[in-house]
């Protein structure tokens, strides 16, 4: 599956340049599921925020529900407590014949229930109205219904209403004044007889004002409706006294009637209702615009911080995308360069990052090449002069050949046996010495190369060296590079002043070792000193001799048999010296090695 989803991103993007796969990859790893996740933050945190309102105002109107429960009851309690005080029942069922029993019934009333209006704030007026013909009116508690205007309508009528009523408590509103509330209570006989009413005059702002006022900082209102649906306190007065109609509460026929219908909630307005103990509610009307404010203005800064973010980050890949690309191109207009031919060419960067080492390896590239480049026309120089060197090689041992052969022709015709002896050695060291055109012989040939050599320095160092010979006669017939073994023997003559000592031996060796060939040469020369001898082993040997001959048979044998090859010096300075050479035994000619 793995796989099948790589193949069908790279044939999907293959037709792409670098900067439109990584947008596109920025897209669909970080701006898509940047913009479904803020989506999908912003509907978590509208949704949070929505219930966190509706919890609050809630708990709001259920608080103010507690407050006018609190309130209605207080003030119930009042009225019902004068209505049933049972001296005050007695009195005004009596038959009064007597003024100082008038006087002593006002006395009573103003001593027990002038001082108890005064117990809860807001009451503007106190009353006690009665229809006892016999009983006076002394114009402060004690009243009775007569032609004045009490809740805008003449003191009978608005008596006779109170009796025909089924309520014993009731509050009411003072129509064309928002500003007052009237409570009324019923004075009842023990036998059920209505002997009067008590009246109490409120003032709206003292009981229920300042709750209502400017709820919900302004985006809802409260309402206080009876039992009966009629509004007795709300946030606009001018609504008080009309009759509430909602969807819940539908217009039918209730007590109250005449009264206007009002319905506070519109389609866009949330209501919230919370009943108190005696019947009433208090209703809320939520203006869901200021919910919808509050939803823009989450939107619009979540929204706003989304989008800065998403900028910042698009700016931010786009300048990396920039660099990155510039500096792919730039180091492509380098290769380009170098194609040309142009191989001083860097690359200047400073990140360290994958492109910097990138950029760090094709300056070194660049640098190898041009060195390379250096090389291969300096050998192609070389392999000039070589082939021009070549030339006169071949032309150099025709004429010594030649010349050899006169001087031998000549020597023969003087009987000089000698004189014949040596060109013949030389003839025999040349013909190896000149010959270019082979690598690889065997043995028994590069014996023969060393005796001709040494036979030359017999004849110029008559007597003064010892030659021994130390031949495994199963070896001749194996393979050695050429010229291994002269050079070596040719460095005890000249280095080794074995010519100058007496006694002086110089002694040959060639045995086959198992798999092995080992080749020797022992002098008992001058030596080399031990410093010396250490500085040839390791290459950095800069004298004259010994250092580039021994040098180079290391070099050659390396490039035939690697590390099968091995080249060793043992020397005592001023006693003698011990060079050998171990390689394998080769029934057919070894061929250079690949891997070098």
């Amino acid at each position: 599956m793995r796989l099948r989803l790589e193949k069908m991103i790279i044939w999907f993007t293959r037709g792409m340049n670098l900067r439109s796969k990584i947008l596109i990859l920025y897209g669909l790893i970080l701006l898509a599921p940047t913009l479904i996740l803020g989506s999908g933050a912003i509907y978590m945190v509208i949704r949070s925020f929505h219930h966190s309102y509706l919890v609050t105002v809630d708990e709001a109107v259920r608080q103010t529900a507690r407050n006018v429960d609190f309130g209605k009851q207080s003030y119930d309690f009042l009225a019902v407590r004068t209505a049933t005080d049972g001296e005050l029942i007695a009195r005004l069922g009596r038959e009064y014949t007597e003024m100082s029993e008038n006087v002593d019934t006002v006395n009573y009333v103003d001593r027990t229930f002038l001082i108890t209006s005064k117990y809860l704030p807001g009451i503007a007026d106190f009353r006690i109205y009665h229809t006892n013909p016999t009983l006076v009116q002394d114009g402060q508690l004690l009243w009775r219904p007569e032609d004045r205007k009490v809740s805008g309508m003449d003191e009978r009528t608005w008596y006779n209403n109170i009796m025909k009523s089924s309520r014993s408590l009731e509050w009411s509103s003072v129509p064309g004044n928002p500003d007052q509330l009237i409570i009324t209570r019923k004075i009842l006989s023990y036998s059920g007889e209505m002997l009067g009413v008590v009246y109490i005059l409120l003032n709206y702002d003292n009981v229920f004002g300042e709750m209502l006022n400017h709820p919900f900082s302004g985006d809802g209102s409260l309402y206080i409706v009876d039992d009966s649906r009629r509004i007795l306190g709300a946030t606009d007065r001018t609504h008080i006294g009309a009759r509430m109609v909602t969807k819940d509460w539908p217009d039918i026929g209730m007590d109250g009637e005449g009264a206007s219908a009002y319905n506070p909630v519109s389609s866009k307005d949330l209501m919230i209702s919370k009943p108190l103990s005696s019947g009433w509610h208090v209703v809320a009307a939520i203006h869901m615009k200021y919910m919808d404010h509050q939803n823009r203005s989450v939107l619009y800064l979540i929204v706003g911080i989304t989008a800065f973010f998403l900028l910042l980050s698009i700016f931010l890949m786009m300048t990396i995308v920039k660099n990155i690309v510039w500096r792919i191109r730039k180091l492509g207009t380098r290769m380009s360069d170098l194609s040309r031919g142009e191989f001083d060419v860097s690359v200047r960067h400073q990140q360290n990052d994958e492109l910097g080492d990138l950029e760090n390896m094709f300056n070194s590239m660049s640098g190898r090449i041009g060195k390379l480049v250096d090389d291969i026309t300096k050998t192609s120089i070389m392999e000039r002069e070589q082939a021009f060197k070549a030339l006169q090689a071949q032309i150099n041992p025709h004429f010594i050949y030649n010349s050899l052969g006169l001087i031998r022709w000549r020597a023969l015709d003087v009987e000089d046996d000698e004189q014949i002896r040596i060109i013949d050695a030389l003839t025999t060291f040349y013909r190896l010495t000149l010959n270019n055109q082979i690598s690889v012989i065997p043995i028994r040939d590069e014996l023969e190369h060393v005796r001709a050599y040494l036979e030359i320095q017999q004849f110029r160092y008559h007597g003064r060296i010892q030659i021994e010979w130390e031949i495994d006669e199963t070896a001749l017939g194996l393979y050695t590079l050429k010229t291994v073994l002269q050079p070596i023997v040719e460095n005890c003559y000249l280095h080794g002043a074995i010519t100058r000592k007496k006694g002086a031996i110089l002694r040959i060796t060639v045995m086959k070792e198992g798999g092995q060939v080992r080749m020797s040469v022992y002098d008992n020369g001058q030596g080399i000193p031990s410093d010396t001898l250490q500085a040839i082993e390791e290459g950095s040997y800069v004298g004259q001799g010994n250092g580039f001959g021994m040098t180079n048979i290391k070099e050659r044998l390396a490039l035939y048999f690697g590390d099968q090859a091995k080249f060793t010096m043992e020397s005592a300075a001023g006693e003698w010296t011990l060079v050998s050479i171990v390689f394998p035994a080769c029934t057919e000619e070894p061929v250079l090695r690949r891997e070098q």
